[in-house]
């Protein structure tokens, strides 16, 4: 685990489902090893998209160290080892329109299948599958064909009009599902991402 700053913490972890060779661009293109959260709010323990892998176990023990547990799930694909964490822990699952932990903050975005948390106190932003890394300490926006089963949804450009209002935020990390995430300059990378229109 790695902390990003106090209470909070961030791990990845291989994704059984994950494919050997994914073919550049395609819903399968993401990384064997996927990002997890969690964050030491005022209530408890808060867990984000949790994978966790047999030796992480002893780790994750220690940080709950008896307290509450919340999960919360940015997308409906990222079920991942939210189960047998909850069954570990006695946690809770709680779901989009339910009241959030103290201390974090649910942003959905229906129109694209999401929902993002944002933890004001280490200012940090946890997106699912709209937001990833881009391979040089930045963050990009999904590939297209991530958008595919969702009908109707729109375009990229669409997606990153829907996302400017996370401009508004004093974003300082952004803890990526899929490769790196960003630790320090958060609002300059999502601007980066998010400012830059196609061209038409």
């Amino acid at each position: 685990m790695r902390e990003i700053a106090p209470g909070l913490q961030y791990w990845t972890a291989p994704h059984p489902a994950a494919e050997p060779d994914p073919e550049p661009g395609s819903p399968a293109d993401w990384p064997a090893d996927v990002g997890s959260v969690l964050y030491e709010a005022p209530g408890g323990v808060v867990l984000i998209d949790p994978m966790v892998s047999d030796e992480l176990w002893p780790a994750l023990d220690e940080h709950v160290a008896g307290r509450p547990v919340s999960v919360l799930t940015t997308i409906r694909f990222h079920g991942r080892s939210r189960d047998a964490v909850l069954a570990r822990y006695g946690g809770t699952e709680v779901g989009l329109g339910e009241p959030m932990p103290d201390g974090v903050e649910a942003l959905p975005f229906l129109r694209f299948d999401e929902t993002m948390y944002w933890l004001p106190g280490p200012r940090a932003l946890v997106p699912g599958d709209r937001l990833v890394g881009d391979g040089a300490g930045g963050v990009r926006l999904c590939p297209e064909s991530w958008l595919d089963y969702i009908p109707m949804c729109g375009t990229l450009e669409d997606l990153r009009v829907s996302l400017r209002p996370l401009l508004e935020l004093p974003v300082e990390h952004v803890l990526v599902s899929y490769w790196d995430p960003v630790v320090g300059g958060g609002a300059a990378a999502l601007a980066a991402a998010l400012v830059t229109a196609t061209a038409h």
